[in-house]
C-alpha cells in the first residue's frame, strides 16, 4: 500500500514575527500547501492520507479553518486519517468533535493506540492527544498489538532516545524509545511532533512541510511511503510548499546612508519569493540613521514578492574611531576613557562604548549587539 504522510502543518499558526497582513498570507499558503499534498495523493494514486497531528492550532481554529477542511479532505476520493496531536488535541470543543468531516475521513479519538484495518493483512493502528499536555507514551505499559500481519502506527509523540528530544528543545509530549515499536509488533510508526523532518529504521517524522520558522533546515514536504507486504517501508519526500523561507546575511560595512543598506539588502533579496531574515553584519558609520523597522520592510525596499522581511543584528558595530574619542576633552571623551580603563572583555567593551556613545549623541535607532 501507499500512503501520502503530513505532520505538523498548523493551520492557523500566528506568525507572530511578521506584520499581521503577512502572517494572514502566511496561514493562507499552509492552506495550498495541504491542498497540494492531497494532490499529490492523487498524483502518486495513494491509498489514503495520513495527518500524525499538529494539523491546526486549537486555540485559533475557527470555523473557516474547519470549513475549508472539511473542503479539501471531500474534494479526494481517499481516505483521510487523522491522529490529534497535543496543539490539536481531541476533546468535546474540539475542531475534530464539531467540524462537518466528510464520510472519507476518520479521527482517532482516545488517548490509546486503536486498530483500523486498511487491508487484508495491514493494519493501522492511531491514537489521539486528549489535552494539551501531560499525555503518556502510547507505547508504554507493556503495550503489544494483538493480531498477526503488518502494523502500522500513526501517533504525534517525542521519541525520547539519543539527543534528539534534548535538541529539539520540545516538551515531552507522548514521549516514546524507538525499541519500543518494534517491541510492540509494529513494523514501522509514522510520527509527528518534531519538525526537522526523520527517516529513522522504524519510524518516520515528516516534519513540517511548510516553514513554520527561520533557520530550519532538511528536506520540507509530504512523505510518500511505499509499504510492502512484509511490513518494509520505502519512503520519498516531495515539496508540497508554495513558499520559502530564506536566511540571508547582508555585510554593511561602508554604508554611509539608510539608502545603501537598502541598497545591499535588497540586491540580496531580489528575485526570492516567500519571507526572509536578513542579519546584518559589518561596520557602520556613526553618522548613519537607519531603522530597520521602517527602512528595511519588503514595501520600503519595493520587493513585491516577498510577504515579509524580518531583520536582525548579527555582528554589527558602528565604526568609533575610539582612540580619536578618547583624546577629546569632553563628556564623549572622558567615558571611552573610564570604559578602556574598566578591564573588560573585547565583546563588552564594544556593547558598552557603542551604547553609550549613541546614547549621548542620541541616537536609538540601533541597539549595539
Amino acid at each position: 500500500m501507499r500512503f501520502v504522510v503530513v505532520g505538523d502543518v498548523h493551520l492557523d499558526a500566528p506568525f507572530a514575527w511578521a506584520p499581521p497582513e503577512a502572517a494572514r498570507r502566511r496561514r493562507l499558503a499552509l492552506r495550498a500547501t495541504l491542498e497540494r499534498a492531497l494532490g499529490l495523493a492523487d498524483e502518486v494514486d495513494a491509498d489514503a492520507v495520513l495527518s500524525a497531528g499538529d494539523l491546526f492550532e486549537h486555540e485559533r481554529a475557527s470555523a473557516d479553518t474547519a470549513a475549508f477542511l472539511a473542503e479539501a479532505f471531500g474534494a479526494t476520493s481517499r481516505p483521510v486519517l487523522l491522529a490529534p496531536g497535543n496543539h490539536d488535541w481531541h476533546g468535546p470543543v474540539s475542531l475534530y468533535a464539531w467540524a462537518p468531516w466528510p464520510g472519507n475521513v476518520t479521527v482517532f479519538t482516545e488517548d490509546r493506540l486503536r486498530p483500523l484495518p486498511l487491508a487484508e493483512g495491514l493494519t493501522l493502528w492511531g491514537a489521539a492527544h486528549r489535552a494539551p499536555a501531560n499525555t503518556g507514551g502510547f507505547l508504554d505499559d507493556g503495550f503489544t498489538v494483538d493480531r498477526g500481519g503488518v502494523h502500522l502506527a500513526l501517533f504525534h509523540g517525542s521519541e525520547r532516545s539519543g539527543l534528539r528530544l534534548e535538541a529539539s528543545g520540545k516538551l515531552p509530549h507522548a514521549p516514546f524509545d524507538a525499541a519500543q515499536i518494534p517491541a510492540a509488533g509494529f513494523h514501522h510508526a509514522f510520527v509527528g511532533h518534531h519538525h526537522r523532518p526523520a527517516a529513522e529504521r522504524w519510524h518516520t517524522y515528516p516534519g513540517n512541510p511548510d516553514p513554520l520558522a527561520f533557520g530550519e533546515d532538511g528536506l520540507r514536504g509530504a512523505v510518500v511511503a511505499t509499504v510492502d507486504a512484509d511490513g518494509t517501508v520505502r519512503r520519498a519526500w516531495h515539496r508540497v510548499a508554495v513558499t520559502e523561507a530564506h536566511d540571508v546575511t547582508v555585510d554593511v560595512t561602508g554604508c554611509a546612508s539608510a539608502s545603501a543598506v537598502q541598497a545591499r539588502v535588497r540586491e540580496s533579496l531580489t528575485g526570492r519569493e516567500g519571507v526572509a531574515r536578513v542579519t546584518l553584519h559589518g561596520e557602520l558609520d556613526p553618522d548613519l540613521d537607519l531603522r530597520p523597522g521602517e527602512d528595511l520592510t519588503a514595501g520600503a525596499l519595493g520587493l513585491a514578492t516577498l510577504d515579509a522581511v524580518v531583520v536582525r543584528q548579527g555582528d554589527l558595530a558602528v565604526a568609533y574611531d575610539v582612540a580619536a574619542l578618547s583624546e577629546e576633552a569632553t563628556v564623549r571623551g572622558r567615558f571611552v576613557r573610564e570604559v578602556l580603563a574598566a578591564g573588560l572583555d573585547e565583546a563588552e567593551r564594544r556593547r558598552v562604548l557603542v551604547t553609550g556613545l549613541r546614547a549621548l549623541d542620541g541616537r536609538d535607532d540601533l541597539e549595539a549587539p
